[in-house]
């Protein structure tokens, strides 16, 4: 097989020159990020922004050439999901700007640390209703951490520096630097006095008193449960989790952006918990007498109808690095504010070892009572394609989910024992989110095979980046779980809405290996489950992008599940044999 180079220079561009000392605007922030140590963005020029492109050639920097803004936040998300680092998207001013929204609003729901660079009409002309001018400022108000709008070039290394502290600090986010063109092209002396970089103060430890009675009230419990969500993987705490666990003798339940932050399989792992989490997990929690919450929001698709989250719970302990965490959904009675990492070692220093073998059956029982089952009718099922492609897994694999059944059929399904190698969109639930964010963190892993789980649905959303694949050289292998339909709506609807299937039907979609090959991908196209694993082989073996059809059961759905309003106690399993 053939490897790609983690950075090749535009076919378009002249050799290289050498970086020169910054004069104008635009030079400036590069060289301000090249300084935060970014070697890859992923954007589009425009005339807001022109100024900026016009010296990038100069910078060692990667750019990487998206085909709708949306597609370079996610890519930019991807990047940062997959590396840890800060992801960097550029756009014009505009419908530019405003194209990047959804995908920071990705990111920042899930904490991940990205910085948007967006293009912004001349200062003079702001508030006149300019060509292509947005209040981008505005509009992404409640889906960024923090937002800039540069008016004096001799603030750009002050805001980027101080940009990138606030995106990857305390609870990571995503972060916004709005800059009128004229900044751009504005031009400093060598002489401008350096600015002083705001730095927010890292969160201070928890209190030792508070550690102290979280670590009592789970020495005592009979039933200790622990949820663990995606502020571990943050936190590079999943060694410090499986050791509390481990000497409490605590099963683990993790969130949707939690999967992998404990080991699958394991003998206390409980696998998903929620909305669309195992059996056993959901029963686990609901009959626990102690409940830690680490690293997660306690969001709705977790708790399910409040009354019945943890009702036998004599103590809630919740862990979060975010304040406004703390008793938003779960009224926790030991609420500590700190780093996932440093309270579960903390914890894990200060519980007394402990076997609980009566809980452990009964945990084990529900495991035998509540199984993961799907149908076995002679239709290509999503769970037969999935358990191929995790066979296939190497340890350094990164597998990005869609929304969607696939989503969850791949969440539950996961068998991976590594942190941060399951990425997905969470928080919002953005569709179109698989693909270019394998994307962007082939980018950030150039030595990993990185595989997006698709739905036909959502795949068509932002099919055009597979041109973004082909021509950055980056081959993600994409695999689509075509059941012809909007899936998760369909089963919400025979479910919870009288059986009336409204809009949901895919009767015209691509011929997805003949696309594929239109982009410049391999293309293959499967419907019987003995082809699954040859048809994998082949599009690994390929060295570019490859795309897999899998036209799977239509009527295929996700179990177990909880009813709409239900509570995690009364969640419904497979009905099919």
């Amino acid at each position: 097989m053939s490897t790609f180079p983690a950075f090749r220079p535009d076919r378009q561009s002249q050799p290289e020159l050498e970086v020169v000392p910054a004069r104008s605007g635009a030079e400036v922030l590069l060289s301000a990020l090249v300084g935060q140590g970014v070697d890859s963005v992923f954007g589009i020029p425009g005339g807001a922004n022109l100024p900026i492109y016009r010296h990038l050639p100069q910078f060692p920097i990667r750019h990487i050439l998206v085909r709708h803004e949306q597609g370079a936040a996610h890519m930019a998300d991807g990047y940062a999901r997959a590396s840890g680092r800060v992801g960097v998207c550029i756009a014009t001013s505009g419908p530019g700007a405003l194209n990047l929204v959804t995908g920071l609003a990705t990111a920042h729901f899930d904490s991940v640390p990205v910085v948007a660079l967006t293009g912004q009409v001349a200062s003079p002309t702001i508030g006149t209703d300019a060509f292509q001018e947005s209040d981008v400022i505005g509009s992404c108000l409640s889906v960024t951490k923090h937002s800039y709008q540069l008016r004096d070039p001799g603030e750009i290394e002050e805001v980027v520096a101080e940009a990138f502290h606030v995106a990857r600090t305390g609870r990571p986010g995503a972060v916004l630097i709005d800059i009128p063109k004229d900044v751009q092209q504005a031009h400093l002396g060598d002489d401008r006095p350096l600015r002083r970089i705001r730095r927010h103060a890292a969160p201070a430890p928890a209190p030792e008193q508070q550690i102290e009675a979280a670590a009592g009230y789970l020495s005592r419990a009979r039933r200790p449960v622990i949820l663990a969500g995606r502020g571990v993987a943050i936190a590079g705490a999943q060694g410090a989790l499986i050791k509390l666990a481990s000497k409490l003798d605590a099963p683990v339940g993790t969130t949707l952006l939690g999967t992998g932050v404990f080991p699958n399989p394991h003998p206390l792992g409980l696998g998903l918990v929620g909305f669309m989490g195992t059996g056993y997990c959901n029963r686990a929690v609901t009959d626990c007498d102690v409940l830690l919450m680490v690293g997660m929001r306690a969001d709705d698709r977790v708790t399910c109808r409040l009354d019945g989250f943890a009702p036998r719970a004599d103590h809630i302990i919740h862990v979060n690095i975010d304040p406004a965490e703390l008793g938003k959904t779960v009224a926790a009675d030991c609420p500590i504010v700190g780093d996932a990492r440093d309270v579960l070692e903390r914890l894990a220093g200060q519980v007394g070892p402990g076997s609980r073998p009566d809980w452990r059956e009964q945990v084990d029982g529900w495991r035998r009572q509540h199984p993961l089952r799907h149908p076995h009718n002679g239709r290509l099922q999503p769970q037969e394609v999935l358990r191929a492609y995790y066979a296939r897994r190497r340890p350094a694999d990164i597998t990005v989910a869609d929304v969607g059944l696939n989503q969850m059929w791949a969440a539950t399904g996961w068998s991976g024992g590594e942190s941060g190698l399951f990425l997905n969109s969470g928080g919002q639930g953005t569709m179109g989110f698989a693909l270019p964010a394998a994307v962007g963190a082939q980018a950030a892993a150039p030595k990993s095979r990185v595989f997006a789980i698709c739905g036909e649905g959502g795949l068509v959303m932002t099919v055009q980046e597979l041109a973004t694949a082909v021509e950055a050289e980056l081959p993600v292998k994409v695999l689509i779980l075509n059941n012809r339909q909007l899936g998760m709506v369909r089963q919400f609807q025979d479910d919870f809405y009288g059986g009336v299937r409204s809009q949901v039907d895919h009767t015209v979609t691509p011929d997805f290996p003949t696309l594929a090959r239109a982009f410049g991908c391999y293309g293959e196209a499967v419907d019987d489950l003995a082809e699954v694993g040859p048809a994998l082989d082949r599009a690994i073996a390929h060295p570019g992008p490859a795309v897999l059809e899998f036209r799977i059961d239509p009527e295929a759905g996700i179990f177990p599940i909880v009813p709409l309003g239900g509570t995690l106690s009364e969640f419904v399993e497979c009905p099919y044999p």
